[in-house]
């Protein structure tokens, strides 16, 4: 019989020989300090720095009956007009600086309208906050405390690259609003991308306890240092199932570093448009491990363009930390920042080979590259760009083919028409759109029917408007 049979039946004895209850005693603990183990140090450390944030705010609401003639009809014009709406968020907030910083997620104190925002300390004290700097993308707000010479309990980063599956962990938040609470669990996975909404979020996922409430949150070490900041949870009940998502203290370093530097976050660009390495495509490449990204296009005389990097490599690693997809390449860059340099593993028609990408940031839109356009047309009311890498960035867009609509003007052609932010045109009656310039050129032909193809979240839409 093997070793491991031998176990397993004797466990099974254990668990059935006749008063095994009564012979069987826990052995005491080894020394005083194993019997007394608890988190409470870390906590003592970390808690006084976790906030709560609350936000109440009045936001004007659009009666979903407003445009019904048969309601108008009855109640008069009045029934149309927006009403006013008191909204109020409940989140977290994590203090990293003794003058009163605070960082927490965007989405706890985007509620619209005018809003004031109450944070509370663990001791009870309240403090009004104004918002430094927010960003949708990353889901990373910076707060500052109005409290005068206070100085405050603070936490302090930890690198949140030197995390390991396995690493123990406490969320420290207010869940359903119920008060400061302490979970604990472990580092359950790193660099999980296929969640996020944006290309900017990579997050850390663990088992300690998120519930809502807890967004905007602490995650710390057994050093009590910040690793992340609590931001979602994976449930189909809306309570904790153990699968919860922080965003990695690096790139919260990053962000709140620009906030205080009175600065937008600056994202390097590396004018190549990279995908995900699929199975289909690395069994075409004969690579083993569908892991990485993919160039699919390089932009002339870009930083990528000036590395070498060509279309057909595939990006496995950046400075030493492998990547599994675009999102955590374009992860690596941002917390690397402008300025410096990458260094790129790539696999190019089998061979393995490492190149230098000097990061920088992405050119700025002149004043010839945008545009308010007017008149009988179907993008009257819209203002419109030439795509840079800038303006890609700023509206989450993946083309560097087409004009962007940057805004749309209430009431105009082509608000009525539902053209919105974030819609890249590529064609005019038949004819490719490469620049504002040449949609001006488009848009002042009389036309009785319109031909428009418009790309939005990755899909064209074939358009017939009237003139």
């Amino acid at each position: 019989m093997s070793h491991i049979s031998i176990s397993l039946v004797f466990a099974a004895a254990l668990l059935v020989a006749p008063g095994a209850h009564a012979q069987q005693r826990k052995a005491p603990p080894p020394s005083r300090e194993a019997a007394q183990f608890s988190f409470a140090p870390v906590v003592k450390t970390a808690a006084p720095a976790v906030v709560n944030v609350y936000v109440r705010g009045r936001t004007q609401v659009q009666n979903p009956l407003a445009d019904d003639p048969f309601f108008r009809r009855f109640f008069g014009d009045r029934f149309g007009l927006p009403q006013e709406r008191m909204q109020n968020s409940l989140g977290s907030g994590v203090i990293i600086s003794p003058d009163g910083i605070v960082v927490t997620n965007t989405h706890v104190i985007k509620i619209g309208g005018q809003a004031e925002i109450k944070v509370v300390l663990a001791d009870k004290r309240e403090f009004d906050a104004r918002v430094v700097l927010a960003d949708e993308k990353t889901d990373i707000a910076v707060l500052r405390l109005e409290g005068g010479a206070t100085k405050f309990d603070f936490i302090a980063f930890e690198d949140s690259d030197r995390l390991e599956v396995g690493d123990i962990v406490l969320a420290i938040g207010n869940p359903f609003g119920v008060g400061q609470t302490v979970t604990q669990g472990i580092i359950s996975a790193l660099a999980r991308s296929e969640i996020g909404q944006s290309d900017q979020q990579v997050f850390i996922q663990t088992d300690a306890a998120i519930n809502p409430g807890n967004s905007g949150g602490a995650l710390v070490d057994m050093n009590g240092r910040l690793v992340g900041i609590n931001t979602a949870i994976f449930s189909r009940s809306g309570g904790s199932h153990g699968i919860g998502f922080a965003i990695p203290s690096n790139l919260v370093r990053v962000f709140a570093d620009s906030a205080i530097a009175g600065r937008k976050l600056e994202r390097p660009w590396l004018g190549a448009r990279l995908e995900v390495l699929t199975r289909e495509v690395a069994d075409q490449l004969k690579i083993e491990r569908a892991a990485g990204a993919i160039v699919t296009r390089v932009t002339p005389n870009g930083p990528a363009a000036a590395a070498g990097l060509q279309a057909g490599d595939v990006i496995t690693s950046v400075d030493g930390t492998e990547v599994a997809d675009p999102r955590a390449v374009f992860y690596r860059l941002t917390t690397r920042g402008p300025g410096t340099v990458a260094r790129f593993d790539v696999l190019r028609k089998g061979r393995r080979t490492a190149l230098d990408v000097v990061l920088k940031t992405a050119p700025q839109a002149g004043k010839d590259d945008v545009r308010n356009l007017s008149g009988v047309h179907p993008f009257d009311g819209a203002r419109v760009s030439n795509l840079f890498g800038s303006v890609a960035d700023e509206l989450g867009i993946d083309d560097e083919e087409g004009v962007a609509i940057l805004s749309v003007r209430q009431s105009s052609i082509a608000a009525n028409l539902g053209f919105k932010s974030g819609d890249v045109i590529v064609q005019v009656m038949q004819e490719p759109v490469d620049s504002v310039q040449t949609l001006e050129r488009l848009l002042k032909a009389r036309q009785r029917m319109w031909n428009i193809a418009v790309k939005r979240a990755g899909q064209v839409i074939q358009l017939q408007v009237q003139g």
